[in-house]
């Protein structure tokens, strides 16, 4: 009966061992999952950090994980929301748009003026 308990109980320290190993490993990726679930632009960057956050014992993996969390592909980063209404572009290029069509106007008014003008 001692023998057995030795075999076991170095079987059940390895088996500890192994499953804390690969629990590490596996905890190590989940930032790297986020950032893939949400389109995240960086997650090749977030991956290999994360392999470098392995080797140094998890202490950047809270950042990953915050870098990971703060871009959704439908609201980009930040809080924000991102409605067509808040979006200061679109009146921009609403003004540039019509400030180009004026200035067409007048090139073509100019242009006509000078075909009459050299005409009379």
């Amino acid at each position: 009966m001692h023998e057995f308990l030795n075999y076991f109980s170095l079987f059940l320290l390895f088996f500890v061992v192994v499953v804390l190993f690969y629990g590490i490993i596996a905890i190590h990726d989940i930032p790297y999952k986020i950032a893939k679930k949400r389109n995240h632009p960086h997650q090749d960057a977030i991956e290999a950090a994360g392999w470098v956050s392995l080797f140094m014992l998890h202490v950047l993996w809270p950042f990953l994980w915050i870098w990971a969390m703060t871009y959704r592909e439908e609201r980009g980063w930040g809080f924000q929301s991102n409605t067509p209404a808040s979006n200061p572009n679109e009146a921009s290029l609403a003004q540039l748009q019509s400030e180009l069509s004026a200035l067409q106007n007048e090139v073509r008014s100019l242009k006509g003026d000078t075909a009459n003008g050299g005409q009379d």
